[in-house]
């Protein structure tokens, strides 16, 4: 498989497969392709399917394949910002926040990953329950504005405001921190909880997350009083 991400800030990524060749991503997203690309849906049984639904997936997965020759197939991202082509190793698996994922080759495994922590459970908001991509190939994941990029030390550690995590390594933990005083909390204008990552490993973070954007704009629209 060839590919080649073009035309940010909305950018696309156009996969050129051999025959035979496979391109799997979430219901919905595939942009455009050759007449020659056979689809099938899957939903990969009922254990995977409840995974996807605590994670916030689609349930369902489709297959693109190259059929009689090479074949063609774009994916573009819904939202501005870029897409990054991550290689997956068995020994570096990868965990995305549960819109990150676009467009993956055939080899790249896909599972739940839960922080273990009770608080990270009931106060972690978007940063609670994520993807975790391994096994080997290529997946193509999107990052909403500008992708910051942190290597963190053993112990190392950063306090990051919900939703700014894209992906990082599956050796990175994470936990939550209520933000410390009752005037910061009451007048600070930031969230009750802030998300706690600790080293080893890198974290990409992610400028302008769609739910923040979201927020803005839903907090300039006139009152319908």
């Amino acid at each position: 498989m060839k590919y080649e991400i073009k035309g940010e800030p909305m950018p696309v990524v156009i996969c050129e497969l051999e025959p035979g060749e496979t391109m799997i991503t979430e219901a919905g997203s595939m942009s455009w392709m050759s007449p020659n690309m056979d689809m099938q849906t899957s939903g990969g049984g009922a254990k995977k399917m409840f995974g996807k639904l605590l994670s916030g997936e689609s349930m369902f997965r489709n297959h693109y394949t190259a059929q009689g020759g090479p074949g063609m197939i774009a994916f573009a991202a819904s939202f501005p910002g870029s897409i990054r082509a991550i290689e997956i190793t068995p020994d570096k698996p990868v965990v995305l926040q549960k819109r990150a994922f676009l467009a993956c080759t055939e080899g790249v495994e896909f599972s739940v990953f839960f922080q273990k922590k009770l608080g990270t459970a009931l106060f972690g908001g978007e940063g609670f329950i994520m993807q975790k991509l391994s096994g080997s190939g290529i997946a193509f994941v999107e990052i909403d504005g500008a992708a910051m990029e942190y290597n963190l030390a053993p112990g190392q550690q950063m306090l990051i405001d919900t939703g700014y995590i894209a992906m990082m390594d599956d050796t990175v933990s994470m936990d939550i921190q209520q933000v410390k005083g009752m005037k910061n909390i009451m007048f600070g204008g930031e969230a009750l909880f802030n998300t706690q990552v600790t080293g080893p490993g890198k974290v990409v973070l992610q400028t302008m997350p769609m739910s923040q954007f979201a927020s803005l704009i839903s907090s300039m629209m006139p009152s319908k009083d």
